[in-house]
């Protein structure tokens, strides 16, 4: 759905480059959610035919444990079975979270997961958190054409460097996303029109405000499901807050034969990829074939809003906390994507920034980009950092021209100088 929203921009940008596109363009929501959808149960079904192909026995069936050994099994049909294993690994992820304090969240909104299985298009949008998956959800609907507001309790993007989330969101909002920040929730009410009213409080001064939406989609956060698993009874400890599982660095919980990994874990990134390397090692770790731990420091991301927001290491926010101010270097710049400048696209928000140790052959720590394809940007420079880069490294590179990660090898411009960091000439 993010690519449907970058094709709709390149349609917009190829009449800069002499593309002659009839108009109006217009976007149909059942054409995308058919394709999306197919290609989920595609995936789903490869998975199956993989597990078959392996001996992997597949139960598609609702789990809970009966001791260390045992996992009860219900079907859908309220068929029982159990199973005993000398080891049990939970996986079971999070489901998102709905406000309950709110009246008429539960009852007439939708999470992102609901968003993807729409038949027909949400319209116009209220988005209600400001997380990677609320921005990344508003950036796709305004990109495809519908109206997307955010409201935003405190500051957006939690975790990550701030400065590049306000670069995010500031793209955003010159892209055509709505922001409401410093809001909360009140009420949500569907009216006789089919309609839903919402009514939230401005937090700085106190007023109430009302606005109509054709969905209000919930992206508050997401709840471990650990619930219905009978976790507790087994021995297994739970965080008291998040109720996520407590695990030891090898993924063991508190029961020495029951492993748990991916957002099930309390304090591991609720990222796909990690879980799945985690799998892995734990899979070979437990066939005694290895014992290598899963490393969960410098794990890359990035955030697919309309600008694109990738990050390896820390943010400079823990840079400072870590290390101290006096002994964190930034390196900066703002550029141009080539591919921007014929099309005159904002370039404002555009930027790289690259957090080092001060001392020493100044390891790199962190680093940030915005712009174009950040995450194949991210995902070289991420091995850099995992092999222990350098900033005179970084900058002994040679760059690939024309290219946006080109920028990386050129960044010379400290934030403590305070010099221009604006890119000029080639």
């Amino acid at each position: 759905m993010h690519q449907a929203a970058l094709l709709g921009s390149a349609v917009k940008d190829a009449q800069k480059y002499g593309w002659q596109i009839p108009q109006p363009v217009s976007h149909d929501w059942a054409t995308l959610a058919e394709s999306v959808q197919n290609y989920v149960k595609s995936l789903n079904w490869g998975h199956r035919v993989q597990l078959q192909d392996r001996k992997v026995k597949y139960m598609n069936m609702k789990g809970s444990l009966v001791d260390d050994h045992t996992v009860r099994c219900l079907s859908s049909r309220g068929k029982e079975m159990t199973v005993t294993a000398r080891n049990i690994l939970i996986a079971t992820g999070g489901r998102p979270k709905y406000p309950t304090h709110v009246p008429g969240a539960l009852e007439f909104g939708i999470s992102s997961d609901d968003l993807f299985w729409l038949k027909e298009t949400p319209g116009k949008t209220l988005v209600v958190g400001a997380s990677y998956v609320g921005l990344e959800c508003a950036g796709f609907l305004t990109g495809i054409g519908l109206e997307a507001t955010v409201m935003v309790r405190s500051i957006a993007l939690r975790g990550f460097d701030q400065q590049m989330s306000r670069l995010v969101t500031d793209y955003m909002q010159g892209y055509g996303t709505r922001f409401c920040w410093d809001c909360v929730p009140k009420k949500v009410e569907k009216l006789p029109s089919g309609l839903l009213q919402v009514t939230w409080t401005d937090s700085r001064t106190g007023q109430d405000h009302q606005d109509t939406f054709n969905s209000v989609l919930w992206a508050v956060g997401r709840a471990p499901e650990t619930g219905t698993l009978n976790l507790q009874q087994v021995g297994v400890e739970l965080d008291g807050d998040t109720r996520k599982v407590m695990v030891a660095d090898d993924e063991r919980t508190s029961v020495p034969n029951i492993y748990a990994i991916g957002d099930i874990a309390q304090g591991r990134p609720e990222l796909t990829p990690t879980a799945i390397h985690a799998g892995k090692l734990l899979a070979r770790r437990l066939a005694g074939l290895s014992s290598q731990l899963m490393d969960y420091s410098n794990v890359p991301t990035t955030v697919f809003t309309p600008l694109e927001y990738g990050c390896v290491g820390l943010s400079e926010e823990e840079a400072e906390r870590r290390y101290g101010k006096d002994k964190v270097e930034v390196y900066h710049a703002f550029y141009k994507p080539l591919e921007f400048t014929v099309a005159e696209r904002e370039l404002r928000q555009c930027y790289i920034k690259v957090v080092c140790e001060r001392d020493g052959d100044q390891k790199v720590v962190g680093l940030h980009f915005t712009g174009p394809n950040a995450g194949e940007v991210t995902q070289g420079f991420a091995l850099s950092l995992r092999c222990g880069l350098s900033y005179a490294q970084l900058r002994d590179s040679v760059g690939i021209h024309p290219t946006c990660a080109e920028e990386l090898t050129k960044i010379y411009i400290t934030k403590r100088s305070g010099l221009d960091a604006t890119v000029t000439g080639c």
